[in-house]
């Protein structure tokens, strides 16, 4: 019989973690990969009876394939905490490990909530993800938007997850701080320059990408913000991509 093991990546996600694994809880194996959290959120997973790997954090791909490595089946799941398996999906995920034709991965869809608010524009109308796939024809590349490469034929799945990425304004900004700081350093590595264009322009182009172009609007007040966050996001970006070349450590 296939079987399947599910991995969350966690950093302080006290408030979604018993959520995200109960809607793996069909998996045959559950592993949490935490990066050190100093909220309750391994004092949680612990009770939950998955397997918890602590490693420190350095990039997004060498965090999932670091623990792709100890998974004991074939087939995996990645779960970021802030999404959930919808009953639909299960179903999708236990009969394609069942009967995966010629594919080796699917993407799967997500239903992106923001404040409680579903966003159904500013391009999360085209957001999909590859979640499910096979261990060994699979790897993950890239610092902040990390990619999964595969090697052979992906299909799609008809449903989608749940993707509540919002949970708190202070932990909305936490995480653009940290994925700016991850990119500006990637782009300082590869001597990328920064100027006015960036500073001025970028963010402002960005809204209007996900606001006019990407139908943000159709959204209400919430497209609005969710918009500006995405502009906000550019500019933290290159702000700290100038201060990385001023010689400046934040920390």
């Amino acid at each position: 019989m296939t079987k399947i093991t599910a991995i969350i990546p966690t950093l302080n996600e006290e408030i979604h973690i018993a959520d995200a694994i109960a809607s793996v809880s069909f998996a045959d194996e559950i592993i949490v990969i935490d990066s050190f959290s100093t909220d309750k959120t391994l004092e949680i997973a612990e009770k939950l009876n998955v397997k918890i790997i602590k490693r420190k954090f350095d990039d997004f791909s060498s965090q999932k394939n670091f623990a792709i490595d100890q998974a004991k089946h074939a087939w995996i799941y990645i779960l970021d905490a802030d999404e959930r398996v919808t009953k639909e999906v299960k179903e999708e995920i236990v009969s394609a490990i069942k009967d995966p034709k010629d594919f080796v991965g699917f993407y799967i869809r997500r239903t992106f909530y923001f404040a409680g608010e579903k966003i159904n524009y500013g391009g999360c109308q085209r957001d999909k993800v590859i979640r499910l796939f096979l261990k060994e024809r699979s790897t993950y590349k890239g610092v902040v938007h990390e990619r999964i490469v595969t090697n052979g034929k992906l299909g799609f799945f008809k449903n989608k997850i749940d993707h509540f990425s919002y949970k708190s304004y202070n932990h909305y900004v936490s995480k653009m701080n940290h994925y700016g700081a991850l990119r500006s350093q990637q782009f300082f590595e590869e001597g990328r320059k920064v100027n006015f264009f960036h500073i001025l322009i970028k963010p402002c182009a960005r809204f209007f990408i996900h606001y006019v172009i990407r139908l943000g609007f159709l959204d209400g007040f919430a497209g609005l913000i969710f918009a500006k966050i995405q502009a906000y996001s550019v500019l933290v970006k290159y702000v700290k991509l100038w201060l990385l070349k001023k010689g400046i450590k934040e920390h």
